[in-house]
């Protein structure tokens, strides 16, 4: 598949051709699911003459259906593009296709979307991760040259390391979120997912910046990444021990060849501990909720979706109760409700919220020391459709990606290894707040180092 970089020197005629080729071989996939309209039978349209992206089904683009991948928001038409489709369409890229998702990135596998699931096109009997999963198979597969997909706990990054593509997460307020369907505010961001870390550079750099539309958007000094980056900088890279401890045998195995490999091409290695993470994972699930359960509260089957074209009260009733939510968003709308009702949210959200700013601390801590962190993205390669067992099973997959958007710093990540049954390995650099270059020097260091292949 042609890379984003490539692609942009193109001329109309030759994207067209690309397109074309694009077209066949997702015709060619549609086992995969990756895109809604492969699931639907719906026919991929472009906006405009550009770069072809693949774009996350929660992301606002003009006049095309939104669904989030839930019944709930089936026949809603977008009336505006988001922040970052705008920036696509101006410089020279275009929406192309709607990439499958867990219902309102609610999930670790994309097996919640209302349209049915997505394979991993590595094994088409195991998850492409979530909720972003779509946009990495679709990736990963060749049948999209770049993708967007958002980032809550580690929705970008997860489905990334389990397809084998670069999935990169923003600092929180680097990229604006208006017109992006929000799962927790505090916590989501959208970011690149793309085959090589030069190609998430370029698409980091086209949609970041302030947005005065966001008010969660930072107005901070920007430079261009891409055009900048240095994988000869020699770094000091901490590595969590007992984060490492937590994971199977073959990640683990994959780390300390990735640790030596980046000792020997110059980088400094220095070895320190975090919070235990399973508060990790409590902070985040009750944060995490909560908010969804304010922002779901706007869906209430009557302005947006079919359900807003019932005729009567009576057809109303009907259509929102066989195309509601689904049982993973209802179970996190009503555990959200819980922890901040009357008597809990004391016990429950704000200390919740106190140990999210030990995790924050921690990470300073650790930084005064060190430029970057190494980390597991998941403490196994990509599991079996139906391994996890409940919904606990799926969050505790996350107990490495969600300290970082509790933190709101940035991190990326990008295949290392495979595992004895050829499933990519993947493991992240999580970054300093607002320090995108240094993150990006590194993983480009340490992709020229490991020279994965597929």
């Amino acid at each position: 598949m042609i890379t984003l970089k490539e692609a942009l020197l193109l001329s109309s005629d030759e994207l067209q051709t690309v397109k074309d080729e694009l077209r066949a071989k997702i015709d060619q996939n549609k086992q995969l699911g990756a895109y809604v309209e492969q699931l639907t039978n719906q026919e991929i349209l472009d906006i405009s003459d550009g770069v072809p992206i693949a774009i996350k089904d929660n992301i606002n683009v003009k006049n095309r259906e939104l669904t989030c991948c839930s019944n709930i928001l089936k026949g809603y038409i977008s009336p505006y593009d988001a922040t970052v489709i705008e920036k696509l369409k101006q410089n020279n890229l275009t929406p192309f296709g709607r990439a499958n998702m867990d219902e309102f990135a609610m999930g670790s596998s994309t097996e919640s979307s209302c349209f049915g699931k997505t394979l991993n096109p590595v094994d088409n009997e195991k998850m492409p991760g979530g909720s972003s999963g779509g946009s990495a198979a679709a990736v990963a597969a060749g049948l999209a040259i770049a993708a967007l997909g958002t980032d809550t706990g580690g929705s970008i990054r997860q489905p990334a390391a389990y397809c084998g593509v670069v999935g990169m997460k923003p600092t929180y307020g680097r990229v604006s979120r208006y017109g992006i369907a929000a799962y927790s505010s505090s916590l989501d961001q959208c970011g690149p997912i793309t085959q090589n870390v030069e190609d998430a550079a370029i698409l980091y750099d086209i949609i970041s910046g302030y947005d005065p539309k966001d008010s969660t958007s930072a107005d901070v000094d920007y430079t261009n990444i891409a055009s900048n980056l240095n994988p000869d900088k020699k770094l000091t890279i901490a590595v969590i021990d007992n984060f490492i401890d937590e994971a199977s045998d073959e990640i683990k195995d994959a780390i300390f060849k990735t640790i030596k490999l980046l000792e020997e091409a110059g980088h400094t290695i220095i070895h320190k501990n975090m919070m235990d993470t399973k508060k990790h994972v409590s902070s985040y699930y009750v944060v995490a909720t909560a908010e969804a359960s304010a922002n779901l509260s706007r869906y209430d089957g009557i302005r947006y979706g079919n359900q807003a074209q019932a005729s009567n009260l009576k057809e109303l009733y009907i259509q929102t109760k066989s195309q509601g939510f689904g049982d993973e968003v209802q179970k996190r709308i009503m555990l959200g409700s819980f922890v901040l009702s009357s008597g809990y949210y004391d016990a429950y959200y704000i200390k919740a919220q106190k140990v999210r700013h030990l995790i924050k601390d921690d990470f300073e801590s650790i930084f005064q020391e060190a430029d970057l962190i190494l980390s597991p993205v998941a403490s196994t390669t990509a599991p079996k459709f139906g391994a996890f067992k409940s919904s606990l099973e799926m969050y505790l997959s996350d107990i490495y990606t969600i300290s970082v958007n509790l933190a709101g710093i940035p991190a990326i990540s990008l295949p290392v290894a495979k595992d004895s049954q050829g499933m990519p390995i993947g493991l992240q650099l999580i970054g300093k707040a607002y320090d995108e270059q240094t993150l990006f020097d590194g993983a480009i260091s340490l992709e020229n180092i490991v020279n994965y292949k597929n």
